[in-house]
């Protein structure tokens, strides 16, 4: 007897967003493909802090204090949780539009720039909006089918519209938008502060030993050293430092990296900016210290929920099914007699069937009527015995 059971597979939206995003811990965690440079920003840290505190810090906290260690950890710490926190967040991704959403702004379109004649090239999409007495164009992305809002930009590395759009950082592993630069700009600041001090105190430590043992001697006893100060110099002081001056200029006028490349505000088109207050704290404020929008993914949202799928189930099967039926015949008497033989149980008696004989074709001696048995001779039972 087959019973069918009802089973629940929950599928979350994640599982079917497109975009070039890669996503971990049922959704929770949000990344961009390419994650191979993400994982050498991590080495370098981590290889650069293992360096110092192996060689460097038990040194320096006997002979100076035991607070260099531990001010060291703190802005490791600090520097990898932002880090996590820019690389596993979402930007601020913009939906696309579904299909009827799709449908009506194409009506809407169509409506508004009329037929174009054949040849013709169409005008561009785009729709003016205006924010502080100034106005500002909306593009349409032909990808989302939407109309970006304001300072939103569609990234090529991820295939998404990014709602105030920064940059796309390979080193951290994920686009830089509006929900996440905050998180940007802690990170490589604290990641600053961190290769200063550790430039700084191994310069410290290198002229202590040195003192006491000269400067061949104390490379080579402290092999780590040098390589750590190397790395230092060469991709932190020339980089992150100035990728933070850089951003902190951008910060103080409440512009972003995307902006500034393509001269929004500067350069030919003259434009004051719409979005700045003209007051570097409150341009920081609101950039650093202003409410964080939620996402509006909903990622682990459920889509569906719903599968079905059949299951045999064996009934006992109760006395009257084993019984056999007049149109049985004799071959499945066989095999009925001998499963019960197997199974130790005496074999049921059944009656044979007879073949049904109208009164015409029996003798005149053997013809019965209806509701009389056949009552057997005398000979027969003797030949019987």
């Amino acid at each position: 007897m087959s019973v069918m059971v009802a089973r629940k597979k929950v599928v979350r939206k994640w599982e079917k967003l497109p975009g070039r995003n890669t996503f971990c811990c049922d959704g929770r965690i949000m990344m961009a493909r390419q994650k191979g440079i993400f994982y050498l920003t991590l080495f370098l840290i981590l290889g650069t802090c293992a360096l110092f505190f192996a060689f460097e810090c038990r040194y320096l906290a006997v002979q100076l204090s035991p607070a260099i260690p531990v001010f060291a950890a703190v802005l490791f710490l600090f520097a990898m949780a932002t880090l996590l926190r820019t690389s596993f967040s979402d930007p601020g991704v913009i939906p696309r539009a579904l299909p009827d959403e799709a449908a009506f702004i194409e009506m809407e379109i169509e409506a508004t720039n009329g037929t174009v004649p054949q040849g013709q090239r169409p005008p561009p999409r785009i729709k003016n909006f205006q924010i502080n007495n100034q106005i500002v164009k909306l593009k349409y992305c032909y990808t989302c089918k939407i109309f970006r809002p304001p300072r939103a930009s569609h990234c090529s590395i991820c295939d998404n519209c990014v709602e105030r759009f920064d940059h796309h950082c390979p080193w951290v592993g994920n686009c830089v938008g509006k929900r996440n630069y905050r998180y940007f700009y802690l990170f490589i600041l604290s990641l600053s502060l961190l290769t200063i001090y550790i430039f700084t105190f191994n310069i410290v430590y290198v002229a202590l030993k040195s003192l006491k043992i000269g400067f061949l001697n104390t490379l080579k006893e402290t092999p780590g050293t040098y390589p750590s100060m190397v790395l230092i110099c060469f991709f932190t002081l020339w980089s992150v430092v100035g990728l933070t001056g850089f951003h902190t200029f951008l910060v103080a006028l409440n512009q972003t990296t995307n902006e500034d490349i393509k001269g929004s505000w500067t350069g030919k088109n003259r434009v004051q900016n719409p979005y700045s207050h003209g007051n570097v704290v409150k341009n920081c404020c609101e950039v650093l210290c202003g409410p964080l929008p939620p996402s509006v993914l909903d990622r682990r949202g459920i889509l569906q929920q719903e599968e079905s799928t059949a299951q045999e189930e064996s009934c006992p099967r109760g006395p009257s099914a084993q019984e056999p039926t007049a149109a049985q015949g004799p071959g499945g008497q066989a095999e009925e007699s001998s499963a019960q033989q197997k199974d130790g149980s005496l074999p049921h008696l059944t009656a044979v069937p007879v073949p049904s004989l109208s009164n015409a074709e029996m003798p005149e001696e053997k013809q019965l009527t209806s509701g009389e048995l056949p009552v057997p001779s005398q000979d027969a039972g003797q030949a019987e015995h």
